[in-house]
C-alpha cells in the first residue's frame, strides 16, 4: 500500500508541477476582472466563450463560485453562468497535465474536450428553460452598476512582478486547495490498486450501472479536477471502464452540494434543472462513446500508461516530489494554525 503510494505521487508529482506552473502563470496574466467584460448579455456565442475561456483558468469548485458570482453580477446571463460553472472546476491547465501522468494520453485528451462540450450544452439548456424569463432590467441595472460605480485606481505590474506572484498564487493558493484531496486521492488510487478484486471490477465496473454508481458517488464530494484525477487512476487501474472514469471526472468536480446550492439559489430551479441534465446526459452519452471508442479500437490505455512513465527520469521525478511535498507540508502546517485557532477561539467563548 505504502509503495503503491510513493509509486503513485512520483509519477504525478513532475505533470502535477508543471500545471501548477502554467495555471501560476494563468492567474497572474489573466485576471478574472478583464474576463467579466467578455460575458455580458444573452448571446449564444457567450455560453461558448465561457465555456473555452473558463476550461483552463486554475479555479476549483470552491473558487469558481465567487468567480462565477462576479460574471453574473457584471451582466452575464444565467445561461453563460453555468457554462462557466461547468467548464472551469471540470478542467484546467494543471488537471490535464496529471491527466496526462496517471490516465494516459487518450484520456488527459478526451476530457478537455468532453468538459467544453458538456458545459455549453448544459448552458444552452439553460438558455432555452430559463434565459427568456429573466427580466431585461435585471441585466441593464447590472451594466449600470459595473459602469457607473466608480473606477478604482489598478496598480501596474512588470512582467517579472507578475510573474512572481503567479508563482506564488500556485505553490501556496492552488496548493492549499488541492492538497487534502490529492492525499486522498492517491491514497485511494493506491488501495483500489492492490486491494479491489479483479471479479467485483469485472461484474460492477463496467457500463451504465458503473457510470450512474460513480455519478452518485461524486456529487456529494467537495473535489477538484486536479485531485479528483489520482481517485480516477485508481478506478481506471483496477479495472473500472474508462467511460465510467469519465463520467465521475465530469460530474463530481462540477456537482458538489455547494456548486448546486448557488445555482438553485442564483439562477433559479429552472436553471438548476438545465444544469443538471445538460452536464449528466453529456457525461453518460461521452462515457459510452469513449468506452465504444476503446473497444472498436483497441486503444490499450494501460500501455499508454507505461509509455508516459518512461518519459520523466527518476531524479526528475524525485525532485519534483520533494518540492511538491515541501508545498503540500507548508499548506497542511497553515490548515494546522487555522484548526488550531478556530478550537481556541471557541473553547475561549
Amino acid at each position: 500500500m505504502v509503495s503503491a503510494f510513493v509509486e503513485l505521487f512520483l509519477d504525478a508529482a513532475p505533470w502535477l508541477i508543471l500545471g501548477l506552473f502554467f495555471a501560476g502563470m494563468i492567474k497572474a496574466f489573466v485576471p478574472m476582472n478583464q474576463l467579466e467584460r467578455h460575458f455580458g448579455g444573452h448571446s449564444k456565442w457567450n455560453i461558448v466563450k465561457a465555456a473555452l475561456i473558463g476550461a483552463p483558468l486554475p479555479l476549483c469548485s470552491c473558487g469558481v463560485i465567487p468567480a462565477a458570482m462576479g460574471i453574473r453580477r457584471s451582466g452575464a446571463s444565467k445561461s453563460t453562468t453555468a457554462s462557466f460553472l461547468i467548464a472551469t472546476p471540470e478542467t484546467g491547465v494543471d488537471s490535464v497535465s496529471v491527466s496526462y501522468a496517471l490516465l494516459g494520453p487518450f484520456m488527459a485528451t478526451i476530457r478537455p474536450f468532453v468538459a467544453i462540450f458538456s458545459a455549453i450544452v448544459a448552458g444552452l439548456m439553460v438558455h432555452a428553460m430559463d434565459d427568456k424569463k429573466e427580466s431585461p432590467t435585471i441585466t441593464e441595472q447590472k451594466n449600470k452598476s459595473k459602469c457607473c460605480g466608480g473606477k478604482k485606481e489598478e496598480t501596474k505590474q512588470t512582467i517579472p512582478q507578475k510573474f512572481s506572484d503567479g508563482l506564488r498564487y500556485a505553490a501556496f493558493n492552488i496548493v492549499d486547495d488541492i492538497w487534502l484531496w490529492l492525499s486522498i486521492g492517491i491514497a485511494f488510487a493506491a488501495a483500489a490498486k492492490v486491494y479491489l478484486p479483479p471479479e467485483f471490477i469485472m461484474e460492477y465496473g463496467q457500463g451504465l450501472f458503473a457510470m450512474t454508481a460513480l455519478m452518485l458517488v461524486s456529487i456529494p464530494m467537495y473535489i477538484c479536477a486536479t485531485a479528483s484525477t489520482p481517485i480516477a487512476a485508481g478506478l481506471l487501474v483496477s479495472g473500472v471502464s474508462p467511460g465510467a472514469v469519465l463520467v465521475f471526472l465530469l460530474v463530481g468536480p462540477a456537482t458538489n452540494i455547494a456548486t448546486l446550492a448557488v445555482v438553485g439559489n442564483e439562477l433559479g430551479k429552472r436553471s438548476l434543472v438545465g444544469y443538471l441534465t445538460g452536464l449528466v446526459g453529456s457525461a453518460f452519452a461521452f462515457g459510452l462513446f469513449v468506452d465504444f471508442l476503446i473497444q472498436e479500437n483497441v486503444i490499450n490505455i494501460q500501455a499508454q500508461l507505461a509509455d508516459v512513465q518512461q518519459i520523466v527520469s527518476p531524479p526528475i521525478q524525485t525532485i519534483s516530489a520533494v518540492i511538491l511535498s515541501v508545498f503540500m507540508i507548508i499548506s497542511i502546517m497553515k490548515w494546522l494554525r487555522k484548526k488550531g485557532g478556530l478550537l481556541k477561539t471557541v473553547s475561549e467563548s
